[in-house]
């Protein structure tokens, strides 16, 4: 059996539980996090996905993204998930939360209620090159420009979080 996603309502709130696939073939709420870590020089890690995800392949996204999965603690995934994509791990610290739903071109939809954690790391990571194609580090005060002038370069739910993100961030410190 494949790992099951964490079906939510509109108040996170545990619903039922579904495979990767299907749950976005039908477009389904489903709990997610994006990971947001920033270094000590206030630059934002982002991620360029692999070439061959099933949706978003090749956009530049947030540090790490994931699903928390049916029994297992969402903290636990978030750390296990930072480690498998981007090799290395850090704290985290959740920050926000918000909806969103979107559908691609190939008959997929992703409809999350995502959690946002902040982390801080000042080294370069060490992808997984399965899971990530690249990644930089872009000053805070530049990445709303670059997202803003090539929005098409860039995951959908990262432009949908950037402006709370960098609000957020405004007001933490970690």
């Amino acid at each position: 059996m494949t790992d099951q996603l964490i079906l939510v309502n509109n108040n996170d709130e545990v619903i039922g539980y579904e495979e990767k696939l299907p749950v976005h073939e039908k477009g389904l709420l489903h709990r997610a996090f994006s990971i947001f870590v920033i270094n000590s020089k206030n630059e934002l890690l982002i991620q360029q996905r692999a070439l061959h995800k099933y949706h978003s392949a090749g956009l530049w996204a947030n540090t790490c993204c994931s699903h928390p999965i049916k029994g297992e603690n969402q903290e636990a995934t978030v750390h296990r998930r930072l480690r498998e994509e981007m090799g290395f791990d850090c704290e985290v610290t959740k920050v926000f939360e918000f909806i969103y739903k979107t559908e691609f071109g190939n008959g997929l939809t992703e409809y999350e209620y995502d959690h946002v954690y902040l982390g801080k790391y000042d080294k370069d990571p060490k992808p997984n090159q399965e899971e990530v194609a690249d990644f930089r580090w872009i000053p805070l005060n530049e990445i709303k420009d670059e997202m803003n002038n090539e929005p098409e370069k860039f995951a959908y739910w990262t432009r949908f979080a950037i402006d709370e993100f960098l609000n957020k961030v405004k007001s933490i410190s970690i």
